[in-house]
């Protein structure tokens, strides 16, 4: 297997909410919700940085899929990382992030390592990490 991720799916509550949030709060572009002719088929897919895709499903569909029960969600289990190219981008993000209704889970700061970073969650719990690095380039 090669080491290559192409699509992250979230498996959210309510779909239309979930896409209002990425869509209209945090301005990823997408052709919304398709998929709606199909049991189990409506999804929302946004095109991400060197063709990776972020797709919303709902958790009912995915458990459905994937033929597991339908279970609660953790939002210690994973995060999404967003790097930025300066430290006050950070801020900028973080307060997009708020405006679109997420919840800020932990304000950004400087960081035991040097660089500034902060946590916020969409309206399904999702854990986002927003970090500007020094040592990185965007």
């Amino acid at each position: 297997m090669k080491p290559r991720i192409t699509v992250i799916t979230l498996g959210v509550e309510d779909l239309e909410r979930a896409l209002g949030f990425y869509r209209d709060g945090l301005g990823f572009h997408t052709e919304g919700i398709i998929g709606r002719e199909f049991e189990h088929g409506a999804v929302a897919f946004f095109e991400l940085n060197g063709g990776l895709k972020l797709a919303l499903w709902p958790r009912a569909s995915l458990a459905h899929d994937s033929g597991l029960p339908l279970a609660g969600a953790s939002p210690t289990e994973f995060t999404l990382g967003h790097n930025v190219a300066a430290k006050a981008e950070v801020d900028t993000v973080m307060t997009q992030a708020k405006n679109a209704g997420a919840v800020i889970v932990k304000p950004a700061q400087d960081t035991f390592w040097g660089g500034y970073a902060g946590y916020f969650a969409d309206p399904d719990g999702h854990l986002w990490e927003v970090v500007w690095n020094p040592q990185w380039s965007d």
